[in-house]
């Protein structure tokens, strides 16, 4: 990959293409070491503790898309839909499968085959994004032998995936850390053709109450693990989608008497209103959003598909993508303006660039921000779909000990019934065999997480992991 950092202020003729991912020029912020905590009884202190900070991230502007209610699946068609066949668009907003990095690269080359449908001779085609789908969408360009060039906001490749490794410790994933292990089959198979390690987080999961007076352990092989929780979201989809409207999951759990009867319900020890809120938590973590949010009609459900974590580069599956590509970072584009003959670029630097045709990546969050001025205007029908669309919000918090003070072998770890913000757990010691614990956050609860000190941080992860320590 020819990669640079410098500006891209070069000027190209009328048969230039290019594509950006981000008008913002703010360095984003990164997973950094908080100041050591005050350790409880029985929760030592982390020698590392790192975050993510998605929904503060001006490249970004939160995690994942959402349909909340009055938004549809065509929504996201419309947004997909190409300008005057110069302005194209790609990103887990516009997929099949949103919210996912298989989403992302499929739009990336459904990007990529239109645009190649269209090109003509001597053209050049920029792609805005150095992410999953703008890696994507250029690796297939490229391949067709049309002139391409990637220009990228940040400085580093990646996008919402984001790989670090701290100084202890092995690689950590703070973006799209999780895959299936079926339905992402092809890029786990990419991850170990480039030697980057995944593993199986199959294995036990554990639900205990705050006080640890009552937990249930559930056994790999059984899902799912929340049994009255599935039960009740599943009765309360289904009833949804024979209804004449829509209504948010929220309202249908109540009108379908889903959330009564899981009240009524429990599952060992454990009670069942406690053990749908949890559900619904674990739900947020997938679709960055609330229950009283999401359309009913469009709800993710969770399945139980054997998951598997990156525990190398995950960023190296881009940066084989961008194999041999001209890409430029630290490279904002600030306006887009397009007409029949082609688009003209207005650049962070101050410069603009002319091309043919350009493919626009950006997070979803970040055309919500207005933060590219489209000119003229766009359609309706992609203004009307950036708005109902929503961005939904999910953090990941991890923590590296000297040595585990827990004992149990389970993989994934829940708090059921309380207010603590931080109430999932994967245990990385059975999977990878290093003594850290991975806190998934999502909806209010880590846009509540994304504005705590970093002080604040610790002193939340210590208490969230309190309930969890007397295994040890």
């Amino acid at each position: 990959m020819s990669i640079t950092r410098r500006s891209f202020i070069v000027s190209a003729g009328a048969g230039a293409s290019l594509l950006v991912l981000t008008a913002c020029t703010d360095t984003p912020p990164v997973p950094k070491p908080t100041p050591t905590p005050l350790p409880t009884n029985s929760v030592p202190t982390p020698t590392s503790l790192r975050r993510s900070d998605w929904s503060n991230d001006p490249l970004a502007m939160g995690a994942v898309s959402f349909l909340p209610l009055g938004a549809t699946p065509l929504h996201r068609e419309n947004l997909a839909q190409n300008i005057v066949d110069r302005v194209f668009f790609a990103g887990e907003a516009t997929a099949d499968e949103p919210s996912t990095v298989r989403g992302a690269r499929s739009s990336g080359a459904r990007a990529a085959g239109e645009v190649f449908a269209l090109v003509g001779d001597g053209e050049r085609v920029a792609v805005i994004g150095a992410g999953a789908a703008g890696a994507e969408c250029a690796r297939r360009l490229s391949a067709f032998g049309v002139d391409v060039v990637v220009l990228e906001a940040r400085d580093r490749t990646g996008g919402r995936i984001h790989s670090t490794k701290a100084d202890v410790g092995q690689f950590s994933e703070f973006g799209a850390w999780r895959l299936g292990a079926e339905s992402d089959a092809e890029i786990i198979a990419a991850l170990d053709r480039l030697d980057v390690p995944t593993n199986s987080t199959s294995g036990p999961d554990l639900m205990r109450d705050p006080d640890g007076s009552a937990e249930v352990v559930t056994p790999a092989d059984t899902t799912p693990a929340n049994s009255v929780g599935a039960r009740a979201v599943t009765t309360a989809v289904d009833w949804a989608a024979v209804q004449v409207a829509d209504s948010t999951l929220d309202a249908a759990l109540e009108a379908s008497g889903a959330r009564s009867t899981a009240a009524a319900a429990n599952q060992g020890d454990l009670g069942g209103a406690a053990l749908l809120e949890q559900y619904l938590r674990g739900l947020a973590v997938e679709s960055g959003a609330e229950a009283s949010t999401l359309s009913a009609w469009f709800t993710p459900l969770q399945t139980g598909e054997e998951r598997a974590i990156v525990t190398g580069p995950f960023v190296a599956i881009v940066d084989d993508d961008l194999d041999g590509i001209e890409t430029f970072l630290s490279t904002a584009v600030l306006g887009i303006s397009y007409d029949d003959d082609g688009v003209r670029l207005r650049l962070g630097t101050g410069e603009s660039l002319s091309v043919d045709r350009v493919v626009v990546t950006v997070p979803l969050g970040v055309l919500k921000a207005a933060a590219i001025e489209f000119s003229p205007l766009l359609p309706f029908g992609h203004r009307a779909a950036i708005n109902a669309i929503s961005v939904g919000a999910v953090e990941l918090v991890k923590a590296t000990f000297d040595e585990p003070f827990w004992t149990t072998d389970a993989t994934t770890w829940s708090l059921v019934g309380t207010d603590e913000l931080i109430t999932s757990w994967v245990n990385l010691l059975p999977i990878t065999g290093e003594p850290a614990l991975l806190g998934v956050v999502g909806g209010e609860a880590a846009l509540a997480l994304a504005g705590l000190t970093e002080n604040e941080l610790a002193e939340l992860v210590s208490s969230s992991l309190e309930p969890f320590a007397d295994n040890a």
